[in-house]
């Protein structure tokens, strides 16, 4: 077992859960990065505004920016706040499942500040269905939060297995107990299903990852989606109707593409940007109010292969000033 340097607090009395509700936004505003219960697994968890506390994140599990975390919120209604271009298909997601084990990716905001690494200029967030989460993102704001392991080990599911593998590289653990709440005492940690992952940046959304809610559940509410093995053969059933069409309009040359090769093409394409999100002034009014910190740097994600936009068919990117008051509104899910 690794070296345990991280205070573990109890939340079983009233009293000891304000002391680790405060103790934990004290440690997130300062930049520290912690260990909170979610409504699936235990998460490491640091300010999603702040470039050096994602930094540790992603340090602390071994991971490059390459896979950035989510980003936990308290409420849907922070949605638009963080994200731009939301497809009713995403909203009606966001209605049927938050809270609830169901992430979705979006493009991000232009208006702010942040830098969760390469993440192509989108965002997943997902609303948890914990209230002691709830809690803690009302005070913090949005949380980066990835399951609470070391890449390729098993997410911990209890107090004791993070501190196994994180409390060398965490400020302090908030103790809520087994996770799920509701796990079987024959369900082991490795059995635990993960947050659905659904793309909704194109004009299908894709399954990323199936989980804890199925495909069909998914299809109730956006019918039109597909698993990320039928996004695939979609698009090598349209690249094959292309290379008929084209061998139909012209005679075969020593130069011409053959199917296989089209195929390979696209199993093994690079993912490409649809767009980038803009590094705004650090006086932005939305930056501001959810506390961004004063680094800028580019916003590029990792996301599902083909499902954007083409860019010739995307209206051009405006970044869009906000109120104070709808910044506040639209982020915090208050008013001043």
């Amino acid at each position: 077992m690794d070296a345990v340097n991280a205070k573990i607090y109890s939340v079983e009395t009233a009293a000891e859960r304000a002391e680790a509700l405060s103790a934990a936004a004290t440690a997130v505003q300062g930049g520290k990065v912690i260990v909170v219960p979610t409504d699936t697994v235990y998460g490491i968890a640091a300010d999603a505004f702040s470039a050096g506390g994602v930094r540790a994140l992603l340090a602390a599990k071994g991971r490059s920016r390459q896979m950035p975390p989510p980003v936990l919120i308290y409420s849907s209604s922070v949605l638009a706040g963080l994200a731009d271009d939301i497809s009713d298909e995403a909203r009606a997601l966001a209605d049927a499942f938050w809270p609830g084990p169901l992430t979705l990716i979006c493009y991000a905001q232009p208006s702010l500040t942040w830098d969760l690494g390469d993440t192509k200029g989108t965002v997943a967030l997902r609303v948890p269905s914990d209230d002691l989460t709830i809690d803690l993102l009302r005070q913090t704001g949005p949380l980066a939060v990835s399951s609470a392991n070391k890449t390729g080990r098993v997410a911990a599911t209890t107090a004791a297995e993070a501190a196994d593998q994180l409390g060398e590289n965490v400020e302090l653990i908030v103790d809520g107990g087994i996770r799920p709440v509701n796990r079987g005492e024959d369900v082991e940690a490795k059995d635990i299903m993960p947050s659905t992952i659904v793309d909704c940046t194109g004009e299908t959304p894709v399954i990323v990852r199936e989980g804890a809610i199925g495909a069909d559940e998914i299809r109730s509410v956006a019918p039109g989606a597909l698993t990320k093995r039928q996004w695939d053969e979609q698009r090598r059933i349209e690249a094959q109707q292309a290379l008929d069409a084209r061998a139909m309009a012209e005679e075969p040359t020593a130069g011409s593409v053959s199917a296989a090769q089209v195929a390979d093409e696209i199993e093994h394409e690079p993912i490409k940007p649809a767009r980038r999100a803009s590094a705004p002034s650090n006086t932005s009014h939305l930056s501001k109010l959810v506390g961004a910190s004063t680094s800028t740097g580019g916003v590029d994600q990792l996301r599902t292969e083909g499902a954007h936009f083409v860019e010739s068919q995307r209206a051009q990117d405006v970044t869009k000033p906000l109120s104070v008051d709808t910044a506040r509104s639209l982020v915090f899910g208050t008013k001043k």
